[in-house]
């Protein structure tokens, strides 16, 4: 018997297809359907694609726009496959954006979209006004810092 130089290959995590820049992202929404990112918000991926994007909302984050507020922010993302919604928890203090997945503070403002909606309006493909005025985007609580939220972060852009 020879001996064999071969090596074996073991997938490793370097392996694995990096996920898409922000930018990347906001591209492949703008060209992708309702129907399409229905489906895949329908899907067992819901998790991980909202954890993806609230993950990456502290790298969007512009503390010098945030100078001065203090805010507690609660996103319901509402349609879950089980009837309910995930909710996230952003909390803004001291120039700095945080994240939680069980929301223990007193909101200042509540905000409450439907999973394509919301996934446009953070890859900049719908705008938080057009949606509020459709009744798609429902506000809880204090509607004129409501208006400033997402000026506190980078929009991808699509191109």
């Amino acid at each position: 018997m020879t001996e064999s130089n071969a090596t074996e290959s073991h997938a490793t995590e370097s392996d694995a297809p990096a996920p898409p820049s922000a930018d990347e992202l906001a591209a492949m929404v703008a060209n992708a359907s309702d129907e399409q990112l229905a489906e895949a918000m329908a899907s067992d991926g819901r998790s991980m694609i909202l954890d993806e994007i609230f993950g990456r909302m502290a790298d969007h984050f512009v503390a010098e726009r945030a100078a001065g507020v203090n805010a507690v922010v609660h996103w319901k993302i509402l349609d879950r496959p089980d009837g309910r919604y995930d909710h996230y928890e952003l909390v803004i203090e001291n120039g700095a954006c945080s994240l939680s997945d069980v929301p223990s503070r007193e909101p200042r403002v509540t905000l409450r979209v439907k999973p394509v909606d919301f996934i446009r309006l953070v890859t900049g493909s719908a705008t938080g006004p057009a949606l509020f005025m459709t009744g798609r985007l429902r506000i809880e609580g204090d509607l004129m810092f409501a208006t400033r939220v997402a000026t506190l972060f980078r929009v991808p852009s699509a191109g």
